[in-house]
């Protein structure tokens, strides 16, 4: 079979699990990227079957079971979200998600490694209540273990960008924290200061799981604390993937309309 740039794919070797794009083919090897998991890999040509598309329901489409709002009465003002990814198609996937949800949010572009960089000044100029810090991250378990920072590929950026966010605001009540990728360093992350993160079982990650947590946070009463279980049961591989603390929400409510 012929493949091209573009084509989805899945692997025999992995039974089929996750849906790749080739992003480039060269000689037998095809370099790929995840079409929903935040995932890049690469395989032989031979490893790889083509897929096709089947007519199902998106999995953009997932219902969040937030509470109505009734605007007869009264008026909402959700959360500021500011995310951050290191992916363009995914930023995008998620800022559709975002607006579909009706969630104020603004992404930024930028690569794993300049984030704690730049967080400092987008956090002054945009002030969210909620910031995401996410792209691309992987364990390597043959460079050492889980605590060592080294055997990830972006785990040290990330816990970087989420100190340099807690030197902005100290409080996790006043700025919620939500980073990592794929099989990214969890433990760490929560010390450095994050509210959420992946992963703990050191699973890859859905690329709207952040995108989910964010949206019912901010779609969340201020003075109503989030049943934490339930949250991360919302995404798609639950707390092997996302794990966190106890949180409120950072939804404001005011009367009248």
């Amino acid at each position: 079979m012929t493949f091209e740039v573009g084509n989805l794919v899945t692997r025999y070797s992995y039974k089929h699990d996750v849906i790749f794009k080739i992003l480039k083919i060269k000689g037998q090897v095809a370099y790929l990227k995840g079409c929903n998991v935040r995932l890049y890999a690469d395989a032989s040509l031979e490893d790889l079957k083509l897929y096709v598309m089947e007519e199902r329901s998106s999995d953009d489409d997932i219902d969040l079971q937030i509470d109505c709002l009734d605007r007869s009465e009264y008026f909402y003002l959700p959360g500021r979200i500011l995310h951050i990814d290191a992916d363009e198609d995914y930023l995008k996937r998620c800022l559709k998600f975002y607006h579909k949800n009706k969630v104020k949010v603004v992404g930024k572009k930028i690569q794993e490694d300049e984030v704690y960089t730049k967080i400092r000044s987008l956090l002054n100029e945009y002030q969210p209540d909620i910031v995401i810090i996410t792209g691309h991250d992987a364990y390597y378990p043959k460079k050492g273990k889980p605590t060592d920072n080294n055997c990830y590929k972006s785990s040290g950026s990330f816990i970087k960008a989420v100190k340099e966010a807690r030197k902005y605001e100290k409080s996790h009540e006043k700025l919620v924290i939500i980073a990592g990728a794929c099989q990214s360093n969890y433990e760490e992350l929560i010390k450095a200061g994050a509210n959420f993160a992946s992963s703990p079982k050191r699973v890859n990650i859905h690329c709207l799981d952040p995108a989910i947590i964010a949206t019912i946070l901010s779609m969340t009463e201020r003075n109503k604390e989030i049943d934490l279980v339930s949250l991360l049961a919302k995404t798609k591989y639950g707390a092997k993937g996302m794990g966190g603390i106890k949180t409120n929400g950072m939804m404001y409510v005011g009367f009248p309309r």
